[in-house]
């Protein structure tokens, strides 16, 4: 969310951030709506002064003169029971309004509509070259008996998916290696729910406009998150921190729940998108002057995940429209699919600044002794079973077993393959 003084201050600057970020939002109606709320709120803090001050003069009156007093509290407390639900009304519409307006976009951010706008920054790693003719990652779990999506289906429908044997291990096996990639380099993990109640979802941004993506407990005022990102984010929601609490970096690990409604015929088939998975997220909680080093800090871990898993990669930085309302700055990482011949989005590195924070109450006290809203960040650290495509990709061999990176081999019993040989 936007300070309201930062949009009247700089209203040329939001309605430019508006027209970059694509988003249909009307900023004179959100100044109006603003106006309507001071002028309300005046007139009702008049009121109230007046209120209060009469009531003051009523021990003190004469016989006389206190009929009149209570006849005048009773007018002005008559006039404030019309005018202070109007002004509950005015508020909430103007933060309806408040909610849409997006963060001003990094000045290096490309201005595009879309991830077709995208601007790749470097590529890392080196793509494979195969003597053999490789299989994608269906066919990979197919021939080792990995995968049984006929009966995962009858059971879960469609887009839903089930891991067998050593491919089930190399999955827990991914997940683990990045948690402890992450604790080796300060972040503290968080087990966390994927139940969230649905201001959880305001308060990262996800709501108002991604409410089709969310799945909804029936009868429950609970929701499914699509990223641990969601209930650490409202952690510390309304409390005011130390600035010595600062900076909390989180490895959160949960399900993840995403209905993927409108991808319809997309990616339909094997592990790309599906309705569950699990996800190690990065989420930090800093002081405004620490955002961009952290930007650099989670960005470099995802990285070195990757890099140590052994597989090509390239950074790209997010456009404009392409970014979310939210985000200041964001970078991708897209992993090479050689079945595709093309990368694929596996992390996305996203700095908020106080966006988020706004939307939580979030707050610490600087060395100044006032309460200031915190920087919020978050980044994939690995999600599955995404980074499966490109993994099992990347390191089949001719026999159609897998190679095994040095790095995650003490996860997998020292294993330095997995599979066995078609005949």
């Amino acid at each position: 969310m936007q300070d309201i003084r930062f949009i009247r201050e700089n209203p040329d600057t939001v309605r430019k951030a508006i027209a970059d970020k694509f988003v249909s939002l009307d900023l004179d109606a959100v100044l109006a709506a603003d106006r309507a709320v001071l002028e309300l709120r005046q007139q009702v803090e008049t009121l109230q002064a007046e209120r209060n001050a009469n009531a003051k003069l009523v021990p003190k009156a004469s016989a006389e003169e206190r009929p009149a007093l209570i006849e005048k509290g009773k007018a002005l407390g008559a006039q404030l029971a019309e005018l202070e639900p109007q002004l509950r009304e005015q508020e909430e519409a103007l933060r309806s309004l408040l909610l849409r307006v997006p963060n001003v976009p990094h000045g290096s951010a490309p201005v595009g509509p879309s991830d077709d706008d995208n601007v790749e920054l470097r590529r890392e790693g080196q793509l494979p070259t195969f003597k053999f003719q490789p299989l994608d990652h269906v066919d990979l779990l197919e021939l080792q008996g990995w995968s049984d999506p006929e009966r995962v289906a009858r059971v879960s429908g469609s887009r839903s998916y089930l891991l067998k044997g050593e491919a089930a291990r190399l999955e827990m096996a991914i997940l683990t290696f990045a948690l402890d990639f992450l604790a080796e380099r300060g972040l503290e993990m968080l087990s966390t729910t994927a139940l969230v109640r649905p201001e959880t979802l305001t308060a990262t941004g996800h709501f108002p406009g991604g409410e089709d993506q969310v799945y909804r407990l029936e009868d429950e005022e609970l929701m499914l998150a699509g990223t641990s990102e969601v209930p650490i984010n409202s952690l510390y929601a309304g409390e005011i921190l130390a600035e010595s609490d600062l900076p909390l970096a989180f490895a959160g690990f949960s399900a993840a729940f995403r209905s993927e409604a409108g991808s319809a015929g997309r990616d339909v088939r094997g592990l790309i998108r599906v309705h569950e998975f699990r996800k190690v997220e990065q989420y930090v909680i800093c002081r405004p002057e620490d955002g961009m080093a952290w930007f650099e800090k989670l960005l470099a871990n995802a990285e070195g995940i990757l890099q140590a898993l052994e597989l090509p990669y390239r950074v790209v930085q997010n456009s404009t429209g392409d970014m979310g309302l939210g985000k200041h700055l964001m970078m991708d990482i897209e992993t090479w699919v050689p079945s595709e011949e093309k990368y694929r989005e596996t992390h996305s590195c996203s700095y908020l600044t106080d966006w988020q924070a706004r939307r939580t109450g979030l707050r610490f006290k600087g060395a100044d002794g006032k309460p200031q809203f915190a920087h919020t960040l978050n980044n994939t650290g690995i999600a599955s079973p995404r980074i499966l495509v490109p993994f099992l990709e990347n390191h089949q061999q001719a026999d159609g077993t897998v190679r095994i990176p040095a790095a995650l081999q003490p996860y997998l019993g020292g294993k330095a393959v997995i599979g066995q040989p078609r005949r």
